[in-house]
């Protein structure tokens, strides 16, 4: 069994984890949250203790400060706050620091993204053997139990994919992940999580196609399709994090990430893009200081937590599957849908941020009960999906299931560029 939960990070998602860990913290024990700026910290905590989420009030949920980077203080932090489980939900430019100081430690390591190097956008996949899988030996060797990519997608969708080949079917030919908000936040602009972070995914769309890794245009390939609840949206091919480790872990023939994008914030991204904002790279300014322009438009957009309390509408993340079953074809839709007005009710949070946290918090308590504490590392699919999804089902994302839904056929995808 393990006990006392560290979270490094102070964002959207952050807030999200505190809150549902704080509500199971008989299970999960003391609660520290620590980022560089610790004010955001106890923000966190104000929220968690204005809505009653303590559950066990003898326990303790503080804050510290932290550089994430520094893997010695991470050491120090852990060991101070005698954190069994770390769950990193800062930017992906902190993961190998935070897992290299979890393996240091013994402490237990979580993500929700990959991890990635501030001048390199869009690696060549399968990208997590850039970076985490260089460091499964050592988990191995240590028992340190890691477990990459437990959020929403990548997370709850590999999952899925691990109970389609389980339950569902006997062969997969493909899965297409499909991801819409149909949601309205008011604003002119804005992204729903980090916009540093956001933007650097758009710049390559590598999918995995015909067991090989296919390169395509960003925003080139759309769909519409008439997903549950929300109803009629279009969805465009992208690439993602999931698609690196399924590819290596799932028997499929064809595994697809596609994102819905409106026209509006196609229009605003396509000027930001060509006028070079969204660029990575520094530039000199005329005082003589170097900054990256995308650092520049972070700072002047939105902050994705601020656009909790005025959202409406709902999410849809489903996995759109094909195969056979019983030697029948078969076609099923599995998926979840959030209400961003009832994800502000219950946790002061908008429903990317909670589809993003509360997986992470789901996973927290599987580990604290030994039920996923594997010793080694793994992606979320290589994990028993069962009882994750029986336990999300009670702490706020229920998973659907629909046999023979809506048709999704997209067009044949040929690639622009071999690995």
């Amino acid at each position: 069994m393990k006990k006392n939960v560290l979270i490094i990070g102070a964002g959207g998602v952050a807030h999200v984890v505190a809150h549902k860990c704080a509500m199971n913290n008989d299970v999960l024990g003391d609660i520290c949250i620590a980022s560089r700026t610790q004010q955001k910290c106890d923000a966190i905590i104000e929220s968690v203790l204005r809505k009653n989420h303590l559950k066990d009030s003898t326990k303790k949920l503080y804050s510290r400060t932290v550089n994430a980077l520094d893997i010695p203080s991470l050491i120090d932090l852990i060991k101070d706050t005698q954190s069994e489980i770390v769950i990193n939900v800062g930017q992906s430019y902190i993961n190998m620091s935070v897992l290299e100081a979890c393996i240091e430690t013994g402490a237990v390591y979580m993500d929700t993204a990959i991890h990635e190097e501030p001048d390199k956008v869009c690696e060549n996949p399968p990208w997590y053997a850039n970076y985490e899988w260089k460091r499964k030996e050592r988990c191995e060797q240590q028992g340190i139990t890691a477990i990459l990519g437990i959020g929403f997608d990548p997370g709850v969708v590999n999952a899925w994919c691990a109970l389609a080949q389980k339950e569902y079917f006997d062969t997969i030919d493909t899965i297409d992940i499909l991801d819409v908000n149909a949601g309205s936040h008011g604003k002119y602009f804005a992204t729903n999580f980090d916009p540093e972070i956001n933007f650097r995914e758009f710049k390559k769309v590598w999918t995995w196609i015909d067991r090989q890794w296919v390169l395509q245009k960003v925003h080139s390939i759309r769909m519409d399709y008439d997903f549950p609840v929300v109803g009629t949206c279009p969805v465009y091919l992208t690439g993602h994090d999931e698609l690196h480790s399924l590819s290596k872990n799932i028997d499929a023939n064809s595994i697809r990430f596609w994102m819905g994008f409106g026209d509006h914030y196609l229009n605003v991204f396509s000027v930001l893009n060509n006028i070079g904002l969204l660029s990575e790279k520094p530039v000199k300014v005329a005082e003589g200081i170097e900054i990256a322009p995308i650092k520049v438009l972070k700072a002047v957009l939105p902050d994705p937590s601020s656009l909790a309390p005025g959202y409406t509408g709902k999410t849809c993340i489903g996995n759109f599957i094909r195969g056979t079953k019983d030697k029948a074809k078969r076609e099923i839709f599995i998926y979840n849908t959030c209400d961003h007005a009832e994800c502000y009710q219950e946790v002061e949070s908008q429903a990317i941020s909670y589809t993003a946290g509360v997986p992470a918090a789901a996973a927290a308590i599987l580990v604290a009960r030994g039920t996923w504490d594997v010793k080694h590392m793994v992606n979320v699919e290589e994990l028993d999906p069962r009882p994750f999804i029986d336990l999300l089902d009670t702490m706020g994302l229920p998973t659907e299931v629909v046999e023979s839904p809506v048709p999704f056929t997209p067009p044949v995808i040929t690639s622009l560029e071999s690995v």
